[in-house]
């Protein structure tokens, strides 16, 4: 019988079965394996030293990321002092998994099923990728790591069934060289109702491939034409595809991460993805690891309480970081006049020093109170539309 069954390898299962077999704890991680998920692949500098990540898993390392406003107006943000690492989940969710199993956790490879229990302890059923028959894994704890609209928040956590989500597509091209102002070296992102009526898409390069994508809560939008479109205004649509994938990314954290028993979520699960900007890896690894701190404890103390820790030391450090993203969602994101004063905004040299501070540094900023102020002002303006949208 294992201590914890974690449900779920991408980066947050992955990471929640590494960080407990590191502590010593029995771990099966149970994944269906084959799965791609959508992703850009950014990761910021915090995540590339909290998580140990090599160099070898980079492939390529961002300098600028471009705003693009619905009339076609450009404002490149340089990223000083560093770069943005940029991973392709096909490898790096891969690699996580293997280095959960190298840190003694157990794989399993199948698709989970339901839970029960019997004689105080829990049994996860899933089905063997193999044989296509229905196995079990005991153990003491599960967590459930099994994406946006997971199996295991429906079955086992209260509201776990009805988190908001955007469905994200996107297709992996070859990278053009030299093509139309294509820069290997920057991120665009797209804000336009044309590609996204509510969300953004984004060109991101990955060395000798690119991902090119958008996401949309609207159910009418048609993802794969949109991305078309996306690709047409970049100069993109000669490129041959590699693959497209698509899935939803979760808009909201849930407010109970836990039954209360024996279970506790985590990553997409959990709706741990930063609203505004979609990112979602970081967020999930962070989920993770809090899971196995909660996980651990709950174990060692015996009480189920120990679970909400989860919960509570996530939020502890990104609630804030979240509420103001999600104000600047709902504040831009809801017409292509409003993202169009977004992008003038980002024309404003306090904005892009302290927006790339706290995404690299995964917290706000609170060095430059004046700059606060300003921008607060500027963001008034812009939303009482006392300025043009061309204007900051």
């Amino acid at each position: 019988m294992f201590d914890v069954i974690v449900v779920g390898g991408g980066p947050a299962g992955a990471t929640a079965a590494e960080d407990l077999a590191r502590s010593g704890h029995s771990v099966a991680l149970l994944d269906r394996a084959g799965r791609i998920k959508p992703c850009g692949g950014a990761i910021p500098p915090r995540l590339i030293a909290d998580f140990d990540i090599p160099d070898d898993q980079l492939v390529a390392r961002i300098t600028t990321a471009r705003m693009i406003s619905p009339t076609g107006r450009k404002v490149d943000i340089p990223i000083e002092n560093g770069f943005v690492g940029m991973v392709d989940r096909e490898h790096f969710d891969a690699f996580l998994r293997v280095r959960a199993q190298q840190a003694g956790a157990t794989r399993v490879t199948g698709t989970y099923r339901r839970i029960e229990r019997e004689e105080g302890r829990v049994r996860v059923v899933y089905r063997d990728k193999e044989t296509g028959r229905e196995q079990v894994i005991d153990g003491r704890l599960v967590i459930g790591a099994d994406g946006a609209r997971s199996a295991v928040a429906r079955d086992e956590v209260p509201g776990g069934d009805r988190i908001p989500y955007v469905i994200a597509y996107h297709e992996i091209i070859e990278a053009p060289a030299g093509m139309n102002g294509y820069d290997p070296d920057r991120c665009d992102v797209v804000y336009d109702g044309r590609i996204s009526p509510d969300f953004y898409g984004w060109v991101f390069p990955h060395g000798s491939s690119a991902s090119v994508g958008m996401g949309s809560m609207e159910r009418a939008v048609d993802l794969k034409e949109a991305t078309a479109a996306l690709r047409a205004a970049s100069g993109l649509t000669e490129c041959r595809t590699i693959r497209r994938e698509g899935a939803p990314i979760p808009l909201k954290p849930l407010d109970c991460w836990d039954n209360g028993r024996d279970v506790v979520l985590a990553g997409d699960a959990a709706g741990v993805v930063a609203p505004s900007s979609g990112e979602g890896i970081y967020y999930a690894m962070v989920g993770g690891r809090v899971a196995a701190t909660a996980a651990a404890a709950s174990l060692a103390s015996g009480r189920a309480r120990d679970l909400r820790l989860a919960r509570q030391l996530f939020m502890r450090e990104h609630k804030t970081v979240f509420r103001v993203l999600a104000s600047m969602q709902n504040a831009y994101y809801r017409s292509d006049e409003r993202r169009e004063r977004f992008v003038s905004l980002c024309h404003d040299i306090d904005v892009q020093r302290l927006t790339f501070e706290a995404y690299m540094n995964k917290k706000l900023v609170r060095a430059r109170p004046m700059a606060h102020l300003k921008i607060g002002l500027k963001n008034l303006a812009h939303l009482a539309r006392l300025v043009p949208p061309a204007h900051t």
